[in-house]
């Protein structure tokens, strides 16, 4: 590619009519160094342009129908070589590989407007060459990143209505608002989006490559799996974090996890079934946007970057094993909260005479029924309920306990069966009742 600098100016009055020819070659490396060769009788003025340094690089790594050179590229995958490759080559002006000026004696001269304008042609087309060619390496840079799953650290060109715009080389990609770490909202709560997106502009930040379509122009990164990359391997199921409510839907809410340096970096989804043990029809009515509560990891699919979380599971399960514990005994509660079966009969839960019927018909249950019942000061849930007691068998006798809105019920089942037995008698029964 030529600069833009004009061409030195014939002097025509300098030069007698019997002037030798001078040949001028620039060399590709030394702009400055010129080689001068006398040759006698040569063409008029003619200004040649041969090709740049840098799209002869492109040329040998990328082939003219697009496809990769192996023996070139083996080196130029990483995302490492591709920065310092880029950064070298996007600092340097492609060097002029050869240009001839011409002067003969007795020729029409052109004038210096004339050469200028051929020059300038050559060199428009040559950067135009130049330019598509590094756009088409940039976008298999891209896909080298997207396929790779590395980090990019980007420059914030930018933002609009949706997201901000992410510098990657020669290209200008899209990294959209959900698509950021919670790390900024966290640490300026007050501000607005937009505010925020104004702030970034100029900053650099991790991103990952999740599309990259050069057909259809899309460039899209994401700052939350970038994160995610980063600090997923500081969290398993069990683990307890303070947390931060982000958003509210109808089906649960999600949650940032602050980290052991003050900063939230990954989300996690509580289910409405894990907000309370209490029934919520609203999550909204439990959770709004800001709240600060404890959370405990009860699942994380690293395959799909995300994270189960639950509220309810570091609160005492009320299920539990006895209904003395289910409803505990103290002088607050009435009379009529625990009852026996002592001389009358207690009617079973909707449902529950259907499971004593195919429960008797399973080989080692000799007997099954209500010892008690009570009633429950809030309700879990409206569907019926069944687990096994965690305890000890007495005299062959295992306890289960119903339970349907605030009633529940305990059952004595003498058998001859283990827990586990009876565990599979259980799952055939519920099988067969519908």
């Amino acid at each position: 590619m030529l600069s833009s600098q004009r061409l030195p100016r014939p002097m025509q009055s300098s030069f007698p009519s019997n002037s030798h020819l001078i040949h001028c070659r620039l060399s590709p490396v030394n702009h400055s160094s010129l080689e001068l060769e006398q040759k006698r009788d040569m063409p008029i003025f003619s200004p040649t342009v041969g090709s740049s340094t840098g799209l002869s690089f492109l040329t040998h790594l990328f082939n003219v129908d697009g496809s990769s050179n192996p023996s070139s590229i083996s080196s130029f995958t990483s995302p490492h070589s591709l920065s310092n490759f880029y950064l070298r080559y996007s600092g340097t002006k492609p060097a002029l590989h050869t240009s001839k000026v011409s002067l003969s004696s007795g020729a029409k001269t052109e004038s210096p407007t004339e050469a200028a304008g051929e020059v300038t042609g050559n060199s428009s087309s040559s950067t135009d060459a130049i330019r598509q060619a590094r756009r088409s390496a940039d976008w298999k840079a891209a896909r080298v990143y997207f396929e790779s799953g590395s980090i990019y650290e980007g420059r914030v060109e930018g933002f609009n209505g949706g997201g901000l715009l992410i510098r990657f080389y020669s290209l200008v990609g899209f990294l959209p608002f959900p698509q950021l770490s919670p790390y900024h909202s966290c640490k300026d709560p007050e501000k607005t989006i937009q505010e925020i997106a104004k702030g970034l502009t100029g900053e650099i930040i991790s991103v990952k490559v999740i599309q990259a379509d050069e057909e259809k122009r899309r460039l899209i990164f994401s700052e939350k799996e970038a994160a995610w990359s980063k600090f997923s391997k500081e969290i398993n199921i069990g683990d307890i974090f303070k947390a931060k409510v982000g958003s509210v839907e109808d089906y649960g809410a999600f949650l940032h996890l602050r980290f052991p340096d003050g900063h939230y970096h990954l989300t996690g989804l509580v289910h409405i079934s894990e907000v309370s043990w209490d029934l919520v029809q609203d999550v909204r009515d439990v959770l709004s946007e800001g709240d600060e509560v404890r959370v405990k990891i009860i699942k994380i699919d690293r395959k799909k970057s995300r994270i189960t979380l639950s509220i309810k599971q570091l609160e005492e399960d009320p299920l539990l094993e006895t209904l003395d514990k289910v409803i505990p005994q103290d002088s607050h509660i009435g009379s009529d909260s625990l009852s026996t079966n002592g001389g009358y009969s207690i009617e079973p839960l909707p449902g529950l005479d259907a499971i004593f019927e195919e429960l008797l018909r399973e080989d080692g249950v000799d007997d099954v029924r209500i010892s008690r019942q009570g009633f429950e000061k809030r309700v879990v849930s409206q569907d019926l309920q069944l687990w096994l007691s965690n305890a000890p068998p007495v005299n062959n006798r295992f306890t289960l306990l119903a339970r349907a809105g605030r009633q529940v019920q305990e059952i004595q089942l003498t058998t001859s069966l283990d827990q586990e037995g009876i565990k599979k008698a259980l799952q055939h029964v519920l099988e067969r009742v519908p």
